[in-house]
């Protein structure tokens, strides 16, 4: 599971989260996000939070998911944060936030660095929200990564049910499917709807979507309609059943107008790309 951009997605979508995992942060305390390279040492920073604000007491928050064993990790991680504060002569504070899968995974010495693991850093262990009841909707969403299928249907409900306006529940819609899209790659549209209970409500209008239909439509604007949605359809059939074969490709490329807008209304409901082959042979496109 791709889980770096999924969490800094979530921490930027809901920035009280932080306020949440580190106390001295006030709660309306805005960040950019940024993966900044530490030149000397060609080291790449997965997450840096920095606050808007002018107020330089606020600190910079060093964010770093990690699911598996590393036995570099935390060597890498403060000497990235050292060669960061040195390179651009950082003068306000930091602290480090560590999302981690849990306390059994590996990731080195903790002997040279304990005064920063129990000082400026915390880290969070995800199977520790397992066993716990009563999350606020933040702490939720990251309980949600973790807990089994069979428990991940109620939970997300749970989550969405305490959306106080309509802009809140599409928030916590978006970062909800994205989790679980993450988490259960081959999970259809059908099964996602029935997770979450939704009727009215439609899944394919959240960002995951909307950034893949926007590019289609002004590819359409650009290129003409049928070209357009050609390059609509082999994006959601990229996103929904993987890479396609040139041959797939070619075929898509010769279909109609019509029979584009058959198979982008059926896309959707394909588990695999064994289903997109059995529709083009259903249809007698394929050669």
């Amino acid at each position: 599971m791709n889980t770096d951009k999924l969490f800094y997605r979530i921490f930027l979508n809901q920035p009280s989260l932080l306020s949440e995992l580190l106390p001295d942060i006030p709660t309306d305390c805005e960040f950019d996000y940024s993966a900044p390279v530490v030149k000397e040492k060609e080291v790449r920073l997965d997450g840096l939070l920095t606050p808007v604000s002018k107020d330089i007491s606020l600190p910079l928050v060093f964010l770093e998911a990690q699911m598996e064993t590393d036995s570099t990790f935390y060597g890498r991680y403060f000497a990235g944060i050292f060669v960061y504060l040195l390179q651009y002569q950082v003068v306000r504070p930091w602290q480090g936030l560590l999302i981690l899968k849990s306390r059994k995974i590996n990731l080195g010495a903790t002997a040279p660095y304990q005064c920063l693991l129990s000082g400026v850093v915390t880290r969070l262990y995800l199977e520790d929200l397992r066993s716990v009841d009563n999350l606020s909707p933040n702490l939720s969403l990251l309980k949600l990564i973790v807990v089994p299928k069979s428990k991940a249907s109620q939970l997300a409900q749970s989550i969405l049910s305490r959306a106080q306006t309509p802009r809140e529940f599409q928030k916590y819609l978006d970062l909800v499917e994205a989790i679980l899209v993450n988490k259960f790659p081959k999970l259809s549209i059908e099964e996602l709807h029935n997770m979450l209970n939704l009727r009215e409500a439609n899944v394919t209008q959240t960002r995951f979507y909307r950034e893949v239909l926007e590019i289609g439509r002004q590819e359409g604007r650009q290129e003409g309609q049928q070209e357009g949605e050609v390059n609509l359809i082999l994006r959601l059939l990229s996103r929904r059943v993987g890479p396609l074969t040139p041959e797939q490709i070619s075929t898509i490329r010769s279909l109609s107008i019509p029979q584009l807008e058959s198979l982008g209304e059926i896309l959707l409901d394909f588990k695999g790309i064994e289903e997109l082959d059995d529709w083009l042979r259903t249809h007698q496109i394929q050669e």
